[in-house]
């Protein structure tokens, strides 16, 4: 179930001025002429996401980048996503303007008809694997034939899963996918209900350390890159409060590389798990430091997918809808100016 926290930010003038004429095009040139010094923003509210697979927007939120920059006239209302599937369906309902997810999951959702943009590129993650328990007999991906696993469908883990599959021959209908979020695959590993899942950090990691669960394939090639994605609607019509959200989002990315032990803090205080774990997934399967402008090193990635979710039958469209969202998924334009 997803948490709701609604605050309403402090009154702080940013100097500096934001000029986003009106063009007709996205990026924010066709936003009304708004500006930090006066507060005029083009909206009232900003719904968006946190998520334990996003360790920038913990930085976001904890740090109130958001509401600092857009002050008393814009209410931030924070929804916690369990995974990508959970984001994409809130996108898609409209109950979030911006929302984290896996390159794989914006890709399936846009493929399938989710008006969603990828505005910024929030890490390039190892945070899918295949894992079983302490003690099983499993010790290679050939091992999950005829087994049950455990699988979000939707998000990085189950498309990281049918990769994983084809590497030994196998597909989908090889398996019994038992399709469960990502904590409460965990959990029916530990039960002992599914023989194995494909795990997602940081409750993966959590899995290793608290219950001897083991990673018995891992490929951080088969990982999409973490997506911040917004909705055409609000990229058009509050252009200027989707440049802030970039805008804070660079800032959490200096100062989560500056600070890798209090981001790690974040991160386990927020997920519930021990701050060692924590600093694992921080400073080894969550690299942060690459550039937050969606382009082509996250386009050459999902066209490796793009086979994989063709192949399973997830998109309605086949193929040419797959294409037609490959070349229209990516708004580099509020990075960009970030950036610069």
């Amino acid at each position: 179930m997803s948490t709701v926290i609604r605050r309403t930010a402090p009154t702080i003038v940013v100097a500096g001025a934001v000029m986003l004429m009106a063009t007709g095009c996205l990026a924010g040139e066709n936003a009304a002429s708004t500006s930090e010094e006066t507060g005029d923003w083009s909206t009232d509210t900003l719904s968006i996401d946190f998520a334990t697979y996003n360790p920038l927007s913990l930085v976001v939120k904890d740090q109130g980048l958001i509401e600092k920059a857009l002050g008393d006239d814009v209410d931030v209302e924070w929804t916690q996503s369990a995974g990508s599937n959970k984001a994409n369906e809130l996108l898609r309902a409209g109950s979030l303007d911006v929302g984290s997810t896996a390159g794989s999951a914006a890709l399936l959702a846009r493929a399938n008809g989710s008006p969603i943009k990828v505005i910024d590129v929030y890490s390039q993650p190892e945070w899918s694997a295949i894992v079983v328990g302490p003690d099983s007999d499993i010790t290679s991906v050939a091992d999950l034939k005829g087994k049950k696993v455990a699988a979000t469908s939707g998000t990085d883990p189950y498309f990281f899963l049918l990769q994983a599959l084809e590497t030994a021959g196998l597909s989908v209908s090889d398996v019994e996918v038992q399709n469960l979020q990502h904590a409460d695959g965990r959990s029916a590993l530990d039960g002992g209900s599914v023989d194995a899942w494909a795990g997602l950090d940081p409750i993966m990691a959590a899995a290793e350390v608290e219950s001897g669960d083991q990673l018995i394939y891992r490929n951080v090639d088969f990982n999409s890159y973490g997506f911040l994605n917004a909705t055409e609607e609000f990229l058009t019509d509050h252009a200027d409060v989707a440049q802030v959200v970039v805008d804070a989002y660079e800032d959490a990315r200096e100062w989560a590389l500056a600070n890798p032990d209090e981001t790690a803090a974040l991160l386990a205080d927020v997920a519930g798990i021990d701050p060692a774990v924590a600093t694992t997934v921080i400073t080894e399967r969550s690299n942060l430091d690459v550039s937050g402008i969606p382009g082509d090193a996250q386009l050459t990635v999902l066209k490796k997918i793009a086979p994989v979710l063709v192949d399973s039958d997830a998109v309605t469209g086949g193929q040419a809808a797959v294409d037609e969202a490959l070349d229209t998924i990516v708004e580099p334009t509020f990075a960009e100016k970030a950036a610069g």
